[in-house]
C-alpha cells in the first residue's frame, strides 16, 4: 500500500473541500448583502420580499404600517384580507399611469394641508380611494375629492346649498376632511380606527367596538366596505410608494407645480357670471374651472358672505389637464360651447365718466345694461355716493 500516494490524495481532497467551503461563504455573504439592500425598508417605504420565483409581486410587503402603526400581518385572517386587496384588484397595473397622473397634479395641494393640520401623510390615499382625485358625486349624495355628504360638510364649516358647494373646492374640502379625521383620532387615539371612522362614522365604529368588545380595527367584523377600507389604503400606499411591487416600472412621482393664483374677494351677489368674469379680466371657463364650488351662472349672496374666487395669475395658461378632474366632462363640454359663443358675440369694455346729475339707472339704460351689473362691475354698494367724475367700467356687446 502506497501511503505516500494516499496522503497526497487526502491533501488534495482537503484543498478542494476548503475551496468549496470558501465559495459557499462568499455566496452566502453576497446573498446577505443583497438581501439587506433589496429587502429592507428604506426612506419610510414598505419593504418587499418576493417568495415566488415564477411571478413577481405575488406577496405581501413586510413591515407594513399605516401612519406609523404596525400592521400585524402574521395573523392569518389579516393576511387573507391583505391578499384580497393587493391581488384581486389586478386593474391597478393597467390603470397605474392614470393614478400617477392624478397624484402628480393633486398631492401638491393635499399634502401641505395634511401637514398643516397635523394629519399623517398616509391619509392622502383616502382621497385616492374615495374619488380617484376627481370632483365626483355619488348616488348617495357624497361629493368632491373626499366624498363628504352634505351634513358632514356643513358640520365641518363648508357651505352647501343649491348655489354653492364648497365640497368641490379641493383645498377647503381637504381642510374639512382633516377636521373629521382629527376628531376621530381624538376619540379613538388610533389612526387606523380614525380611518375606519372616516368610512363608517365615529358613532358607527364606537358601536362596533362596544358590541364586539374590542379596541382594535383588525379584530372587528365590519361591513365589506369598511372592513376592507384600511387594507385598500395600504394597497394604494404600496402602489404609489413602490410600484415595482406590482411589476410596474415607475420612477418617483414628479409633482406638478401648484398653479399661482390671485384671490378676489366678493361679498355681494353676482347676477351674470360672464360679466363678472370680464370685469376681472378673465372668462367664464377660467372662473368655473378654478372655482368649481359655484354651481350656477350667478351667485346669490344676500347675507354678504365673503367668497374667495381664485383666478390664475397667468390667464392664458394651458389648464386643460385639470378640466375633467374639477368639472367633469359634461360641464367641460358645456363651458367650451360658451367660450365659442363669446368669441362670436364679442364684448367691449368701455369707461364712462359720470357727469353732473347722472344716476346709475340713466347710465344703465343708455348702455342697455342692468343696474345690478353696473354695481357688480364697479363694486358699487351705495348708489347715492356716485359722484361726478367717477369712472365706471361697462361691458357692452360690439355692434
Amino acid at each position: 500500500m502506497n501511503f505516500s500516494a494516499i496522503k497526497s490524495q487526502l491533501v488534495s481532497y482537503k484543498k478542494e473541500y476548503c475551496k468549496i467551503i470558501f465559495l459557499l461563504v462568499i455566496f452566502l455573504s453576497v446573498r446577505i448583502i443583497m438581501g439587506y439592500f433589496f429587502y429592507n425598508a428604506k426612506d419610510n417605504y414598505p419593504a418587499y420580499r418576493n417568495n415566488n420565483f415564477n411571478v413577481f409581486g405575488l406577496n405581501i410587503p413586510r413591515n407594513l404600517d399605516f401612519c406609523g402603526e404596525k400592521i400585524p400581518i402574521n395573523d392569518y385572517a389579516i393576511k387573507e384580507n391583505l391578499d384580497d386587496e393587493f391581488f384581486s384588484n389586478r386593474y391597478w397595473k393597467s390603470s397605474a399611469a392614470f393614478f400617477f397622473d392624478k397624484a402628480q397634479k393633486w398631492f401638491p395641494y393635499i399634502e401641505p394641508i395634511l401637514k398643516r393640520e397635523g394629519v399623517p401623510d398616509d391619509f392622502k390615499y383616502v382621497a385616492v380611494i374615495e374619488s380617484h382625485l376627481t370632483n365626483a358625486t355619488s348616488p348617495m349624495g357624497a361629493a368632491g375629492f373626499w366624498q363628504l355628504v352634505p351634513s358632514t360638510a356643513l358640520n365641518y364649516g363648508l357651505i352647501v346649498n343649491k348655489n354653492v358647494d364648497e365640497r368641490l373646492d379641493v383645498e377647503k374640502s381637504t381642510t374639512a376632511a382633516c377636521k373629521l379625521i382629527k376628531e376621530a383620532f381624538g376619540v379613538f387615539k388610533n389612526w387606523t380606527l380614525a380611518a375606519a371612522a372616516y368610512n363608517l362614522g365615529i358613532g358607527g365604529i364606537q358601536n362596533e367596538l362596544t358590541k364586539q368588545k374590542s379596541n382594535n380595527y383588525f379584530d372587528l367584523m365590519l361591513n365589506k366596505e369598511t372592513g376592507s377600507f384600511v387594507y385598500r389604503i395600504l394597497a394604494y400606499k404600496t402602489l404609489f410608494a413602490n410600484p415595482q411591487h406590482f411589476g410596474i416600472q415607475k420612477k418617483a412621482l414628479k409633482y406638478f407645480n401648484k398653479i399661482p393664483v390671485k384671490i378676489i374677494k366678493v361679498d355681494s351677489s353676482i347676477t351674470n357670471l360672464k360679466h363678472f368674469a370680464k370685469s376681472i379680466n378673465s372668462n367664464v371657463v377660467i372662473v368655473k374651472l378654478f372655482n368649481p364650488w359655484l354651481l350656477q351662472e350667478n351667485l346669490s349672496n344676500t347675507d354678504k358672505h365673503v367668497y374667495e374666487f381664485k383666478i390664475p395669475k397667468k390667464n392664458n395658461g394651458d389648464y386643460s389637464a385639470y378640466y375633467n378632474d374639477l368639472l367633469g366632462k359634461e360641464e367641460t363640454d358645456s363651458l367650451s360651447k360658451k367660450v365659442m359663443f363669446d368669441s362670436i358675440v364679442s364684448i367691449q369694455n368701455i369707461t364712462h365718466i359720470v357727469g353732473e346729475n347722472e344716476n346709475l339707472k340713466e347710465i344703465a339704460e343708455f348702455y342697455e345694461v342692468s343696474e345690478t351689473n353696473l354695481k357688480d362691475w364697479n363694486n358699487i354698494k351705495d348708489t347715492l355716493a356716485l359722484k361726478p367724475g367717477t369712472k365706471l367700467n361697462i361691458n357692452i356687446k360690439k355692434k
